[in-house]
């Protein structure tokens, strides 16, 4: 079993709440989202996959139900 990563995200809220994170915090580091590369929907979930400003594109999720947001993936830049 694997042991989530809780991510603190700030988000765009446009025409809807969290429409798309701007900025994450993971291990007490902030990294600015430099790009959306994709997002997509999940029974109670929203993904969104995004180039960081640290180079390397992350997948998240986040729980609609209790606005909880966890890293799924982290693929650093080759």
């Amino acid at each position: 079993m694997t042991k989530k990563i809780v991510l603190k995200v700030e988000t765009y809220s446009g025409y809807k709440a969290d429409e798309r994170p701007v900025s994450f915090a993971l291990h007490d580091k902030v990294f600015k989202v430099k790009e959306c590369i994709d997002q997509w929907y999940g029974e109670g979930y929203a993904y969104f996959k995004v180039k960081a400003d640290d180079g390397c594109t992350y997948i998240m999720r986040h729980h609609m139900d209790n606005d909880q947001w966890e890293l799924i993936m982290m693929e650093a830049e080759e």
